[in-house]
């Protein structure tokens, strides 16, 4: 925790006070902290969402989890007093230098919009504070080593990074961030070429440098760097042989290596210390303190570091005198002096130049684990590469213009995925009028074109293990790639490719070697528009579809839908039209779906053949219903469906588990009245175990835990549902507050964490209701049941987060009320509250750990 108080300072080498403005003019010293935020891309390629990864509980996925400990708390990073209450929220991307994966940004844009939009805005506010610099600077699209693509990857990797960019931050990218800092002399032309300016390595990738020739020193000496010397404090030019130049920063190694392995982080003080011991005393008018390190680094892998951040932009940094900047703006009024050649081949975490990604180099080894399997797979997937240009060139001519600028621009149909955003697209690119199964196969090789870059994203060679969940999601990418060459082309290229990835050897017993890990982790999770038919039919049962509805990335349509129950027996029977966002591939199916009760279901599923012989299917099953005999219907679904039957695990995995708890619910809530009556039935005998200090017996201490719990999930469902009614409420947080004093007295833990969002998301809505919609008149009342919610909660211990409060608080407070409450001792519309109302509010935000100390 990084607190606002008083440290003793730390003598460095300082600059004189000219009256110079170190954002016009360099002078002095300049901070740059560059975070790499990035995740490897997790969606599964056939619904374009991140299913659930038990991994990361109790997060749904890793992004989220991460999200919650990096991304998020980096838009909000706290300050705090002494008391331990915030007394500042910062926005860090306002000061870090940073850039931000596209298909990260893509899932955060539709995951947390708000936290979104807070980075926009902090690169919007880099910008008017740095002369027209912005923090964010671009990155090649999904992460590839750009030094093993071919050319027309390597500048398709670069052009889709700068239209994403453009899409999102509205500006041009003045620099670009390369996946693992890869890079070589075919990748600075490309860069250079794209217009990008600079970009920034490790001080290891550099081979030698000199100053400008000038008329004093025309041939300036040459120095040998190669060991990592190079003065990271300076900027640097690197030409290529035509004469044009791509300008390189090189961050400082040693800080940054401690940064994300020693404890640099752990306060401001270690942090500016750190810093401070890298400014060159010799007198030269600026120098530029940089670091780089993967943004992950500020709150998940070190967790609460956001909050050194924080402290250290807004306080520490200034405190010393050094002007918090971006690469950008220090290029701009601070231009090279000095030119760099680099090695050939290089890369940030490998010292075998970029052998990590394409052979056993020993680098991210782990344990007894060998990496003999990334050169076959790289290789392989080389090899599908080379396979799917063949397709793409011989059938892309039959719809486009230029193949290859159509797959360029294909970006705009990624960011936009709308049908008149794809009729446009196509319209600009098609060399002719295209039919509608032509559009949807020009879409399935643009797709087929996306899948093979996906599937060289970097993260799939870069652990010690190819069954690895990201080696598994390139394979998934390939295979996906490799179905929609089939379906365009009709070529199989399947075999082919498996017998190449049996050359690469699995370290897991599990999987003998790729193929193994492919046939068992990828051809099993396939999916088709009869499998999402049937995930269609199935979950109809326990929701009610409208006409029109969007099932991951595809759009159904309900044509018709009748359901009956009969005792356990329920049948139901429609007609659904899928189409596909991501090639608008389209089919109507007819369904029939049988729920036994429990977990056992029977759906059969068959393409639309007529409206005569679906009505006649539909009313002869409905009749064959009425014998409530199980297998009467099952023959009867098959035989007018066809045999191929799908069950509840053909479900996609987050269906499924909505519909296991349903199903599991009835059993749940006869457990928990009969855990309940095991309870008050041995009350006495558990009461005195606990008073006499006694191990309780498993038996009851159990039932005691699920009894308890049970019961206050039920209450806090009622106040939920009751919180609009004052009396209610304040029933039900007496409730609350005695098992509370029940839980802790019989030392039960409640462990219920739907209950700790239910209460979180209240507090949330009832504090923005008083905030922006409050009656002044009933304020004190209103913030007392606010106070008398977060105080049962925390009773409670179910781990209540302030966090969203505490930030709707602070934002009014600062933002809102104290200006205006100075303006005025009346009722406004900008500001409703009275000063003799104040008080409560004031004592509100003491509760949720806001510094009110001004107004108290």
């Amino acid at each position: 925790m990084t607190y606002l108080v008083e440290h003793p300072s730390t003598t460095f080498y300082s600059y004189t006070d000219t009256g110079v403005d170190p954002l016009k003019t360099a002078h002095g010293v300049y901070i740059t902290v560059h975070g790499h935020f990035y995740q490897p891309p997790r969606e599964n390629p056939y619904l374009d969402r991140i299913e659930r990864q038990p991994s990361a509980h109790p997060f749904h996925n890793w992004n989220e989890r991460i999200h919650h400990e990096c991304y998020r708390a980096n838009a909000f990073a706290r300050i705090y007093n002494d008391r331990g209450e915030v007394i500042k929220i910062v926005n860090n991307y306002e000061y870090l230098s940073f850039n931000i994966g596209a298909t990260l940004m893509s899932w955060m844009q539709s995951h947390d919009p708000e936290v979104y939009q807070r980075i926009l805005t902090a690169d919007q506010k880099s910008c008017q504070r740095l002369n027209g610099h912005g923090n964010a600077i671009a990155q090649v699209y999904n992460h590839i080593i750009l030094p093993l693509a071919n050319k027309q990857d390597k500048y398709t990797q670069i052009r889709w990074g700068k239209a994403d960019f453009q899409h999102r931050f509205g500006r041009d990218p003045e620099g670009m961030w390369l996946a693992e800092t890869a890079i070589d002399l075919a990748t600075v032309t490309a860069l250079i070429d794209e217009g990008i300016k600079f970009t920034i390595l490790a001080p290891s990738q550099a081979l030698r440098c000199r100053p400008f020739p000038s008329d004093q020193d025309p041939h300036p000496q040459w120095h040998a760097v190669a060991g990592g010397q190079i003065d990271p404090t300076r900027p640097y030019r690197c030409y290529i042989p035509d004469g044009r130049y791509l300008d390189i920063f090189f961050y400082d190694g040693p800080i940054s290596r401690d940064m994300g392995f020693n404890d640099v982080l752990a306060s401001s003080d270690f942090l500016v210390g750190r810093l401070g011991q890298a400014i060159k005393g010799d007198h030269r008018p600026s120098q530029l303190i940089s670091v780089a390190t993967d943004g992950e680094t500020f709150g998940h892998h070190k967790q609460g570091t956001e909050k050194c951040l924080s402290y250290a932009f807004t306080e520490s940094f200034p405190k010393n005198g050094w002007t918090v900047t971006n690469f950008a703006h220090y290029l701009s009024i601070c231009p090279p002096t000095w030119e760099v050649e680099l090695k050939p081949v290089t890369a940030w975490s490998c010292v075998h130049g970029v052998n990590r990604w394409q052979d056993d180099c020993g680098c991210g080894g782990g344990g007894n684990y060998q990496q003999k399997w990334r050169k076959p797979l790289r290789e392989s997937l080389n090899w599908l590469r080379d396979e799917l240009i063949k397709v793409y060139e011989i059938q892309g001519q039959e719809f486009f213009r230029d193949p290859w600028q159509t797959r360029d621009d294909y970006i705009a149909v990624i960011l936009d995925r709308s049908p008149d955003a794809i009729e446009h697209f196509l319209a600009l690119h098609q060399s002719r009028n295209l039919s509608k199964s032509e559009k949807i196969d020009a879409l399935r090789l643009l797709e087929m074109q996306r899948q093979a870059l996906l599937m060289f994203t970097s993260c799939g060679w870069f652990f010690e293990e190819i069954s690895r969940p990201e080696g598994t999601q390139i394979l998934r990418y390939a295979g996906r790639a490799l179905e929609l060459a089939g379906e365009v082309a009709g070529i199989q290229l399947e075999m082919n490719f498996l017998s190449r990835l049996a050359f690469a050897p699995s370290n897991v017993k599990l999987y003998q070697d790729g193929a193994d890990v492919y046939r068992q982790l990828v051809t099993s999770a396939r999916v088709d528009l009869e499998r999402v038919a049937a995930h269609y039919a199935i979950s109809s049962l326990f929701t009610n579809y409208p006409g029109h509805h969007r099932i991951y990335c595809y759009n159904t349509r309900q044509l018709d839908y009748q359901k009956q129950a009969i005792g356990s027996l329920t049948l139901a029977v429609g007609q659904v039209e899928l189409t596909s966002e991501i090639t608008q591939e389209s089919e109507h199916f007819v369904f029939a779906v049988l729920h036994l009760g429990g977990w056992d279901f029977y759906c059969c599923i068959q393409p639309f053949n007529s409206r005569l012989i679906y009505t006649n299917l539909k009313d002869h099953l409905f009749e064959s219903l009425q014998q409530a005999s199980v297998s009467t219907m099952i023959v009867e679904m098959g035989r007018g469906l066809g045999e191929n039957f799908f069950a509840l695990p053909h479900l996609f995995a987050d269906e499924r588990h909505r519909i296991m708890q349903k199903v599991t619910a009835e059993t749940k809530k006869r457990l928990d009245q009969l855990y309940t009556q095991v309870y008050r039935d041995n009350y006495g005998i558990l009461a005195a175990f606990q008073r006499d200090e006694l191990p309780v017996p498993q038996e009851l201490q159990v039932a005691a835990d699920i009894a308890i719990s049970h019961r206050c999930l039920q209450v806090i469902n009622a106040l939920e549902k009751d919180f609009e009614q004052r009396q209610a409420t304040e029933n039900n947080l007496d409730q609350l507050l005695a098992i509370a004093k029940e839980a802790n007295h019989l030392h039960c833990q409640l462990n219920i964490p739907e209950a700790r969002q239910t209460l979180e998301s209240l507090l949330w809505q009832s504090l923005g209701k008083l905030l922006h919609d409050g009656d002044p008149l009933t304020a004190e009342e209103d913030a007392r049941l606010i106070t008398r919610l977060i105080e049962v909660s925390q009773q409670l211990k179910l781990g209540l987060s302030l966090d969203r409060s505490q930030e709707l608080y602070y934002y009014y407070f600062h933002d809102r009320l104290v200006p205006n409450s100075l303006r005025s001792n009346s009722i406004d519309a900008a500001c409703p509250w009275p000063m003799t109302q104040l008080k409560w509010l004031l004592l509100l935000g003491q509760v949720l750990k806001v510094d009110v100390s001004i107004w108290l």
